[in-house]
């Protein structure tokens, strides 16, 4: 047995993951080391840290990507480990062997396990050889165009496009019929190229009406394997996980019995070792298929923890050292139902465009409510635009599932984060929708539910109690503008979510207001307030919500399972319309195509560049015909948003 016990580990990582890795070490009393970009300076994780590098400026690919400045931090704080977290460098082969070529612990799998399943086409054949189900497809070497089209022909459609080293579904397309084939064959290759560099594809039949479910697995390095039970992750949007659980509702004891040995033998048939999950396909018949492995700790893998009562990252830790594991599979005991939802700072009302900005109020450490929150950031830190959206993991437990939806729709409402615009109430609709309440969600329901605009994703109506709350705060608290005294009645011209509304008011006491709104009166009275706490009455009831000023006379509110944005207009002004001749970066991000260049004539609709950004490919079209008169950005560039990319001179339209 060859044991390597370590006393300092170095976390490559960053944001939830990095905070949530460094404070299991220090429960183990080891010393714990962050390493973070110029970006993240007075991030969370680097706060807690027991030592702390700056590696290098906010960009990926000059610090977190940056596998000498990881090596050189290590050494210079007396590292005897490094801890990869997810994402990044954490299934970089290349990384673990320089990790293990400069004397360190490498908590992770073996290299060439991480090449073995991070190559797609190679994975598929090992399961097949060992007699793990898979998917009808074709991977091979031949990448050309015409042989892609003609073995998607044989499968038939629809079909995946899947990248064969990619990961988090980046690099796949959903192909519906063969005319469509082109065209997502070459989105895939693009993003699977800027993604992992490298832009070969596999096929595989697509099972539209499928679940995603995986199985957790550990190894040590005596050669023992044993799978933790499942997760189901089939709400996805875009191929992106949202809201993950354990047990699956779909999943009894023979099938998770069958699909943990298929698992367990897809871990021996690479010699693995540590922490990996399989992933596979469910199909209603109870036919299940491998789709690939992570070879690390996955985001979701607190849900797992809550129903085995056991510590992932500690257990990864010992094997590192290597321990035996210290579980038998029949020491395994699943108990309750465990629920987790991923927090982003994204904008569900705008195609989920990534948002950054100042975090003005986020406390995840206040107990109301609480079961257990990941988290990224708190009150006063900033999200910037230089990585993954997601700022924290809403986790909760309960004996039944109906119970752990409960308690996690609770927490969602008891910690809004305001000062930036997130999928919270997103989520909150989701987790009540009949679909995922009864467990029949299906990995490809929120895709169709977006596109018929149904289900979460349906328009709500403006809020009342938020109206009249801010309504009351910009009339009537130290901060609102001072009214004459001799004024007791006046119009507050507000943009509510987007929306215009005149809102007459009555001011019928120093911290008292009546206003008026589609025909009827409220009353609302200022009582308290603390951070971003606010006591009132609403029509004689008193309350508590939670609201915060993000700029000059605007707020963001979050009342019970609604949050809104609401601005007071100046009533002489309104903001001219955005200029059509323009073409602006929605947000911050790359330009991977650029079809036009100067003196191009353009038709309205026709796509003029593509963008990308935080896992998201954005066409952007003219909006009228015309002709292209500038362009500032170049192929491959970054660009702030807002940033002019393309003017065109527009055609008249007399």
């Amino acid at each position: 047995m060859n044991i390597r016990p370590f006393s300092c580990v170095l976390v490559a990582n960053r944001g939830e993951i990095a905070l949530r890795v460094i404070e299991a070490a220090q429960g183990l009393g080891l010393t714990a080391v962050a390493v973070y970009s110029e970006a993240d300076v007075d991030m969370p994780f680097v706060r807690a840290a027991d030592l702390s590098v700056c590696i290098g400026p906010a960009p990926a690919a000059d610090s977190y990507l940056d596998i000498d400045a990881i090596l050189s931090a290590a050494v210079r704080t007396g590292a005897e480990a490094i801890h990869p977290g997810y994402g990044f460098l954490s299934e970089n082969a290349a990384f673990a062997r320089a990790v293990i070529e400069a004397g360190l612990v490498w908590i992770g799998p073996p290299p060439n396990a991480i090449e073995a399943m991070g190559d797609k086409a190679r994975a598929k054949q090992l399961m097949i050889e060992a007699k793990v189900p898979v998917l009808p497809g074709w991977q091979g070497d031949d990448q050309s165009a015409e042989n892609l089209q003609e073995q998607a022909e044989a499968i038939g459609f629809p079909l995946l496009i899947k990248a064969v080293a990619g990961g988090g579904g980046r690099g796949m397309r959903i192909v519906e019929s063969a005319d469509a084939f082109d065209e997502a064959l070459a989105s895939a290759r693009r993003e699977a190229k800027s993604a992992f560099g490298d832009e070969a594809v596999l096929l595989e039949k697509f099972i539209e009406r499928g679940r995603h479910v995986e199985i957790q697995i550990f190894a040590d390095s005596q050669g023992r394997t044993i799978h933790l039970g499942e997760r189901d992750c089939s709400a996805q949007r875009r191929r992106q996980k949202v809201i993950e659980e354990a047990p699956s509702p779909a999943v009894k004891e023979a099938l998770r019995d069958a699909m943990g040995r298929d698992a367990v033998r897809a871990a021996e048939a690479v010699n693995y070792v540590g922490a990996g999950t399989v992933e596979f396909l469910l199909d209603d018949s109870g036919g299940y298929y491998f789709l690939e492995m992570n070879t690390r700790l996955q985001v979701e893998h607190p849900v797992t923890e809550e129903v085995t009562g056991e510590p992932l990252i500690a257990m990864q830790l010992d094997i590192a050292a290597g321990h035996p594991l210290a579980l038998a599979q029949d020491q395994i005991d699943l108990r309750g139902h465990a629920i987790e939802a991923r927090l982003y700072a994204e904008d569900p009302e705008n195609g989920f465009a990534p948002q950054s900005g100042p975090v003005v109020h986020f406390d995840p450490s206040a107990q109301s409510y609480r079961d257990r929150v990941d988290h990224g950031v708190e009150s006063g830190d900033a999200i910037g635009a230089d990585y993954d959206p997601m700022v924290a993991k809403f986790i909760a437990w309960d004996e039944t599932r109906a119970g752990a939806i409960e308690k996690l729709r609770a927490s969602l409402i008891a910690h809004p984060l305001l000062g930036v615009k997130t999928n919270r109430d997103f989520l909150l609709r989701l987790l009540a929708d009949p679909a995922f309440a009864t467990g029949e969600m299906r990995t490809s329901d929120l895709d169709r539910w977006a596109e018929a605009e149904s289900g979460p994703f349906a328009a709500a109506p403006i809020c009342e109690r938020a109206l009249s709350l801010a309504a009351l705060l910009l009339s009537c608290t130290p901060d609102a503008v001072v009214r004459s005294a001799s004024v007791s009645r006046f119009t507050l011209e507000l943009e509510v979510d987007g929306q215009a509304v005149s809102l007459p008011i009555a001011q019928t006491g120093p911290d008292a207001i009546e206003v008026e709104y589609e025909g009827r009166t409220i009353s609302a009275e200022f009582l308290a307030a603390e951070d971003a706490s606010v006591t009132w009455r609403h029509e004689g009831v008193a309350r508590t919500d939670f609201a915060a000023q993000i700029a000059d006379r605007a707020l963001h509110l979050a009342i019970d399972d609604r949050m809104s944005l609401v601005a007071e207009r100046s009533p002489w002004s309104d903001a001219a319309a955005d200029d059509p001749s323009l073409i602006r970066a929605p947000v911050t991000g790359a330009v991977v195509k650029l079809n036009v260049a100067i003196g191009a004539s353009v038709k309205a609709g026709e796509v003029l560049a593509v963008m990308e950004a935080m896992k998201m490919e954005m066409r952007l079209p003219a909006v009228s015909d015309g002709v292209v008169k500038a362009v500032h950005v170049s192929e491959g560039a970054q660009a702030p948003g807002g940033f002019v990319l393309i003017e065109l001179d527009l055609q008249s339209q007399d």
